[in-house]
């Protein structure tokens, strides 16, 4: 009679570790954990890198990013839809020093978060579905989504129970304000925002 073979039984990875072996092993790609599950966006195109470039300085001429607040590109922030749930927007502003709000994973409290803003990218339907719950949830006050691929400027304000009470919708030819909740008076063109498609 022969003995079977024992296996030691494989460990499991937690979700974050999982993240972290995905990002260490696609080098620019984005690695979120929305509603405790990852998503995986390639790196963006020159066009997507174009507006947020604009956005940026746009944001800094209206007075952004001083003593006040702060403007960042791929900042994470962490959710409270699952245990290790987080994501990382394209744009955030942010309570200006902020550094000691770290929560994990490089992430930070969403509480410290006063706008975050997604340009549509190939898994639009996550900035356009997924994220909207994701960061009412977490309370944060103004989500902005750059719809490159239905050509238009979203945006959210009034989280509560999960989801977005008002949503504003801007087309190409428009101009919007943004909350002054964010630290400044921003009215900015759809166009000056919005780039031909991807």
């Amino acid at each position: 009679m022969s003995a079977a073979a024992v296996e030691e039984p494989m460990e499991q990875l937690t979700l974050l570790e999982a993240a972290e072996l995905i990002s260490n092993q696609l080098v620019g790609y984005r690695v979120e954990i929305i509603g405790s599950e990852i998503t995986v966006t390639p790196p963006p195109n020159i066009q997507h890198g174009r507006s947020l470039t604009r956005l940026m300085r746009l944001l800094f001429a209206a007075g952004l990013d001083d003593d006040d607040a702060e403007v960042f590109q791929n900042l994470g922030i962490w959710l409270p839809g699952g245990p290790s749930d987080f994501a990382v927007p394209d744009l955030a502003i942010v309570d200006a020093h902020s550094d000691d709000r770290q929560v994990e994973y490089n992430c930070y409290d969403p509480a410290i978060f006063r706008l975050v803003l997604e340009v549509t990218s190939s898994n639009f339907g996550d900035d356009l579905k997924k994220k909207p719950a994701a960061y009412a949830s977490a309370g944060v006050p103004v989500y902005v989504i750059v719809d490159r691929t239905n050509q238009r400027v979203m945006v959210l304000t009034e989280p509560q129970d999960g989801e977005y009470r008002v949503h504003a919708v801007h087309h190409p030819g428009q101009s919007f304000a943004l909350p002054e909740s964010i630290g400044a008076s921003v009215t900015l063109a759809v166009d000056d925002v919005l780039i031909a498609k991807k």
